[in-house]
């Protein structure tokens, strides 16, 4: 049950993270002075990615998938608006400090010895090279910003 559980809070998030990109592509495309989400598809589909596998393997494991991003979503879009409206920076500052606490939640859990070996495998094959490009795509971004 605990990698159950485990996994729904991956799945949680991943969901959070495609409501919030979906957020910031809106909020790009009806803005011209923000610029182009362009950038942010490919990010929002891995997001997407990730979901379905997650979603697979709880089904898997004999558990029901969540089926959406819970209080964390919640507080993750009423950030993210504020960053919105703050402008392109600050929504890209605000994508980035989400990406990083994913990175760092995938990497907490393959520090715990107890993960069965396909969900380790998910986390280290997909789930946090995803982050981890998510994180080098946004600094860019950001570079490109302060320039």
């Amino acid at each position: 049950m605990h990698n159950i559980d485990t996994l729904n809070n991956f799945l949680k998030d991943e969901l959070s993270a495609m409501e919030t990109y979906q957020q910031v592509q809106a909020k790009l495309s009806e803005d011209a002075e923000l610029g182009e989400s362009k950038d942010l598809a490919p990010i929002y589909e891995d997001h997407k990615a990730a979901v379905s596998s997650l979603q697979t393997l709880v089904s898997e494991l004999g558990g029901t998938p969540s089926e959406d991003s819970g209080v964390w979503g919640t507080w993750a879009q009423i950030v993210q608006g504020g960053a919105n409206l703050l402008g392109k920076e600050a929504a890209l500052q605000s994508l980035h400090s989400g990406e990083k606490s994913g990175a760092d939640a995938y990497v907490e859990a393959l520090q715990k010895n107890e993960l069965p070996e396909e969900i380790r495998s998910l986390i280290e094959t997909k789930l946090l090279p995803a982050q981890q490009a998510h994180i080098r795509t946004l600094d860019r971004l950001l570079a490109a910003e302060t320039e």
